[in-house]
């Protein structure tokens, strides 16, 4: 049996998905793992589907998960995570932001966003919702949005023994650097 761990980023162009896998990985190498990241911006500069894979453990030979693989799916926003379940392995967890980006095709008019996305993802596995948008504002600042999400996913993943402030203290602008570990805390704060 593998000691690699593999975790599926997904979301939306511009919702910081990248910095958020940045962060991960050199949180995850800092502790001593051998890592690998994979990204797919796709059409990210017009609110298209982004997502990154960051697999980690003590030897890790390649940066893509399989279909059935990942430990875990974060979700920056929630049509996203349906459209990636297939490779959430059995027994895996979903961490969602409960948020809505329409797609191109919903604001056409051409589709309708799904109903009941939440619902379903509960249904298909152990699944985590908070409004990490919401938390992001009370802040002062939308865009640690991305940094309450990795908050979120270290503690779903018992992660919290990397020194995670310091971190995203080195990831993101000095100015920046205090809203984000408090963005970070909330994160951590919304698993049980």
């Amino acid at each position: 049996m593998s000691d690699v761990k593999n975790i599926l980023l997904v979301g939306v162009g511009g919702q910081g998905i990248i910095l958020a896998s940045k962060i991960l990985s050199e949180g995850l190498i800092s502790a001593g793992y051998d890592v690998k990241m994979s990204e797919v911006h796709g059409m990210a500069q017009r609110g298209g589907s982004v997502t990154t894979q960051v697999r980690f453990g003590k030897k890790v030979y390649s940066p893509i998960i399989g279909k059935g693989q990942a430990d875990i799916i974060v979700s920056f926003e929630k049509m996203e995570s349906l459209r990636w379940m297939e490779y959430l392995k059995l027994g895996g967890k979903v961490v969602v932001n409960d948020y809505e980006i329409p797609s191109a095709p919903i604001l056409a008019g051409g589709v309708k966003y799904p109903q009941n996305v939440i619902e379903t993802l509960q249904e298909k596995a152990e699944t985590t919702v908070f409004k990490a948008a919401d938390i992001a504002k009370e802040l002062g600042n939308i865009k640690t949005m991305n940094v309450v999400m990795v908050g979120a996913l270290v503690k779903a993943m018992g992660l919290e023994e990397v020194n995670w402030e310091n971190v995203v203290r080195e990831n993101v602008k000095e100015a920046l650097a205090d809203i984000n570990i408090e963005a970070l805390k909330k994160g951590i704060e919304q698993v049980k």
